[in-house]
């Protein structure tokens, strides 16, 4: 039943190929890690329900291939998505540079200007770091984005970069309120006030 659901968003994960991309999404809507995790070809999709403040919001998460060959999937793949997750791999400084590129591309394309974006360093589990945490954090404070680290195989990150998430788009009505017509639900009132924090997660927008 879809009744009791606030409303459905649509987060895209985004990032050059073999960062952790699906290893995040599979880690995320089903708990799970496999080493051997092929590369994305052309779009997965998956769904996950998620409660946020005692409300049940149905993600509908799209991830794409990192290759140039798939970029004529790009502005379909982008309309009315309400969240964006950039992915970078700590231990590659050449993904981390990329950011630029996917950040630019997400602005192009984006058909919603106050699309919620964080920036994720995966694989903190790896010894072979090459992009310090206080380089994410300057990253994404200079963009005006969420931020946190984490590790698909640990799960050290995942569930909080996703809550955070969707929590910054539900305080954003004007991106979903479209989507949720019938329903009661009122953002920012006494009952729902807004949120930031930092734990393990840093909130810079």
């Amino acid at each position: 039943m879809d009744d009791d659901i606030l409303t459905t968003l649509k987060i895209l994960i985004i990032g050059e190929s073999g960062v952790g991309k699906s290893s995040l999404l599979l880690r995320f809507t089903e708990d799970n890690f496999d080493p051997e995790q092929t590369l994305t070809i052309g779009v997965d999709f998956k769904t996950k329900r998620l409660s946020i403040d005692g409300n049940t919001v149905k993600l509908a998460i799209w991830d794409t291939a990192g290759q140039e060959r798939f970029r004529t999937l790009t502005p379909s793949y982008y309309r009315d998505a309400q969240g964006a997750i950039l992915v970078y791999d700590v231990s590659n400084y050449s993904t981390f540079t990329k950011l630029e590129t996917w950040l630019n591309e997400l602005e192009t394309y984006s058909t919603k200007s106050n699309i919620v974006k964080m920036v994720v360093g995966n694989k903190i589990d790896m010894d072979n770091r090459e992009v310090s945490r206080e380089e994410g954090v300057h990253f994404a404070r200079r963009h005006q984005t969420l931020f946190i680290e984490a590790s698909a195989k640990t799960k050290d990150g995942v569930q909080g970069a996703f809550e955070e998430l969707v929590q910054k788009i539900i305080q954003t009505p004007d991106l979903w309120e479209s989507y949720a017509i019938g329903n009661n639900f009122q953002v920012g009132n006494k009952d729902h006030p807004a949120q930031q924090s930092c734990s393990g997660y840093c909130s810079l927008i």
